[in-house]
């Protein structure tokens, strides 16, 4: 008879994570339609760039010089461009460089603005005054200017564009870290931690970073449409992914001038690729802020 119990508590210790996963899903719809038409679309993103060997009817690196410049139709849905190369397939094969230079740069940046905010924050001082002033000194730089520069110093190349799209992001996390982390240094729990002689490491990493994730998962979803928009810009420049890489700000890059008029096509499908990843991102960003800020949920 004591086992009935038992299975009966584990059953239904066992379904309430998942019907309060559905719940909390479920309402984020309804309450966030935006928000939800965002994560939408970073979902179809993200399950072309998983399946794009699948999805992508041609190799985004073959070129057909017998079917240069054809109009969208039949054999190529979107059809191709300047090297015959299929456009729908560079453009599904796109996604996978726009996602992995937008989530490299997002990672590396919100983890490297979050350790010097918390650190400026829990050390204060001569410490916190130096550091606030270097992070002044990135911002007086706009975020394309800054990208640039450190690309002219590293090189192109997918590593150096992920580098170069981080450094703007890196000062900004930090600012907003540092402004959480400062009432979080206050808090009791943080006071106990340095009586019971903890070290800085164990109470930034282990007390204080943890409680600032809320802001910073909140900046780095939004940069992840900005990342994706910066990395086209660079590519369309010349200054970022190269030939032959399938990458959207290449394929506009192709287009821009000379076949602008003649076909159209090779511009309008990659920039509504691009316009697409960023409104999604933003969308979503704003309504996981909105969910997340405590004075929002209460009112």
């Amino acid at each position: 008879m004591a086992v009935i119990p038992q299975t009966v508590d584990a059953l239904t210790s066992a379904t309430e994570p998942r019907e309060g996963w559905r719940a909390a899903v479920g309402d984020f719809i309804l309450q966030r339609p935006l928000g939800a038409a965002g994560a939408a679309i970073i979902l179809l993103m993200v399950a072309l760039a998983a399946s794009a060997d699948v999805l992508a009817p041609f190799d985004p690196l073959t070129t057909d010089y017998g079917a240069m410049l054809s109009a969208p139709g039949p054999g190529h849905w979107l059809g191709t461009d300047a090297f015959g190369r299929d456009v729908l397939s560079r453009i599904v094969y796109g996604s996978r460089t726009a996602l992995m230079v937008g989530l490299g740069a997002s990672l590396i940046g919100a983890v490297f603005g979050a350790l010097i905010g918390v650190g400026s924050a829990y050390f204060g001082g001569r410490v916190d005054l130096v550091v606030q002033r270097v992070m002044d000194v990135f911002f007086a730089f706009p975020v394309i200017i800054l990208a640039l520069a450190v690309v002219a110093i590293l090189g192109t190349g997918v590593g150096n564009v992920i580098l170069a799209i981080a450094t703007p992001m890196v000062p900004r996390c930090a600012r907003v870290v540092r402004a959480s982390a400062l009432a979080v240094r206050e808090t009791p729990y943080v006071d106990a931690a340095r009586a019971a002689g903890f070290g800085h490491g164990r109470i930034i990493l282990r007390h204080m970073l943890p409680n600032v994730m809320a802001p910073l998962l909140i900046m780095a979803t939004a940069f992840l449409g900005e990342a994706i928009l910066l990395e086209s810009s660079l590519s369309f420049l010349g200054l970022g992914v190269q030939e032959p890489t399938a990458a959207w700000g290449l394929m506009l890059r192709g287009a821009a001038v000379e076949f602008a008029e003649s076909a159209p096509w090779m511009a309008f499908f990659p920039g509504l690729a691009i316009s697409l990843a960023v409104f999604g991102f933003n969308l979503f960003g704003d309504s996981l802020r909105d969910a997340l800020d405590p004075r929002l949920r209460t009112q």
